[in-house]
């Protein structure tokens, strides 16, 4: 950013387009603005917020024109929180331009373009977020703590009292947990917590306190110096009160530990199209959104179409959240995965839900793989679910030439289009058909899918 004084003047512009984070596009004076709030189509009041050589920054002040495609949107903290970005933009309008940005990068990064667009998936477009990280701040200048994500500053945390797509369980709560943080002695050693929501048990509805209708909540609070036994007793009264379970943090992951109830609770979620339940820790990674988490699933395994005679690999296995699905129509699959722990509880999966023809390894899929066992083994089919990093150190080691068809599931589309590129070019495969995935409603988030064949 360049450290000359810009004038912070208002400007009436016009919106061309939508960028790839949500923003509009216009242009002054022959440079791109991004304009934070404003949609295509729009004629706007535009503050200046940022300048840089090539590109500028503002934000929208008022709506002078309205694009037909505007909706209200239904938190009271758009604008002022940073994760979500669409809630102005029509659903369908939503999903649409999350089609284009993966069609772009696709045609630009990986210079192919799909055979056949698949029809994009969606979900339920509220309280779905059932994983992610609140941050927590006390103010001095404001007296009080915040709890909620960040704001367009990074620095800075949102004021907001509830997230409407965050599960009820905890997104209506984030008022009750702050006002609880601010009387704890410890509040300005609390940088953050994490939240994950898993299924009720069968027969479990009335068990136990920490058994909710909408699941078991578990809350992680991590904490940078030691809580006095108050702030402990505080945060199990507030668990009781709330029934959620409750973890501290006090140094890495390995460092977790259950703080109410005493020996923790048990935690999973359903595949109930596939008669498997999943176990996994507070700070396992999961799908975020448990509809679309099915749904996807579902696509993923029509696609690779996985035949009864078949060995598949699945890269980036987790938990053996795609593995065991395929497991139950191949003769074996193989699940990779770079967290040992992940790996550990992909294994105990297999067998608390009697599958026997799946085996996990634990390998860092970014790294030389030469020496791996399952490496050298030969399969029919292929699929990836990586990092936003994608698969670019990894596919060049795979022998790729025995492999019919790969699936890769990807949650950042210039990652995708650029391992895409080197699939069709450099290995011959073609890319039989791509489309987008709603993981994220109302985010610039883009999840999509593609099919590669020979």
């Amino acid at each position: 950013m360049s450290r000359q004084r810009f004038s912070r003047e208002p400007f009436e512009t016009t919106i061309d387009d939508l960028s790839h984070d949500g923003r509009g596009v216009a242009r002054r004076d022959g440079k791109a603005v991004f304009v934070r709030g404003a949609l295509p189509g729009e004629r706007v009041m535009a503050q200046p917020t940022a300048r840089h050589r090539h590109y500028d920054e503002a934000a929208a002040i008022e709506v002078l024109e309205a694009s037909p495609d505007r909706v209200e949107p239904k938190c009271a903290h758009f604008g002022h929180c940073s994760g979500c970005v669409l809630q102005h933009l029509g659903a369908e309008k939503q999903i649409q331009a999350k089609q284009r940005v993966l069609i772009e990068n696709l045609e630009r990064i990986g210079h192919v373009a799909p055979r056949r667009i698949l029809p994009p998936l969606t979900a339920a477009p509220w309280g779905y977020r059932r994983k992610g990280r609140l941050s927590v701040r006390y103010v001095e200048k404001k007296g009080r703590t915040l709890v909620g994500f960040r704001e367009d500053d990074p620095r800075f945390v949102a004021d907001i009292r509830r997230c409407e797509t965050v599960v009820p369980a905890i997104g209506t709560r984030i008022e009750a947990l702050a006002r609880m943080i601010d009387g704890l002695d410890g509040k300005r050693h609390i940088p953050q917590i994490e939240f994950i929501v898993g299924d009720m048990q069968p027969g479990d509805a009335h068990s136990d306190d920490a058994v909710r209708d909408e699941g078991v909540v578990a809350l992680v609070f991590r904490h940078v110096e030691p809580l006095s036994e108050g702030d402990r007793a505080a945060l199990v009264a507030f668990a009781q009160a709330h029934g959620f379970a409750l973890y501290l943090q006090p140094g890495g992951v390995d460092s977790v530990r259950p703080l109410w109830p005493e020996a923790g609770v048990a935690l999973e979620f359903a595949l109930s199209g596939h008669d498997l339940r999943l176990a996994f820790q507070p700070l396992d990674f999961i799908q975020v959104n448990a509809g679309m988490n099915a749904k996807m699933i579902a696509l993923a395994l029509e696609l690779l179409d996985p035949q009864p005679g078949q060995r598949i690999l699945d890269l980036f296995c987790g938990l053996g959240n795609f593995t065991l699905p395929i497991a139950r129509r191949a003769a074996e699959v193989v699940g990779v995965e770079g967290d040992a722990g992940l790996v550990a509880r992909a294994r105990a999966n297999a067998q608390r839900n009697g599958i026997a023809n799946a085996r996990f390894f634990a390998a860092d899929l970014a790294s030389a793989l030469a020496y791996e066992p399952w490496l050298g083994e030969p399969c029919d089919a292929l699929l990836l679910d990586p990092p936003r990093s994608g698969a670019e150190a990894l596919l060049p080691q795979l022998p790729l030439k025995q492999i019919g068809r790969v699936v890769y599931v990807s949650c950042h589309p210039g990652s995708l289009a650029r391992d895409a590129g080197f699939l069709v070019r450099e290995r011959g495969f073609t890319l039989r058909a791509a489309g987008v995935m709603d993981m994220f409603p109302h985010t610039a988030h883009v999840e999509s899918i593609a099919v590669f064949e020979r």
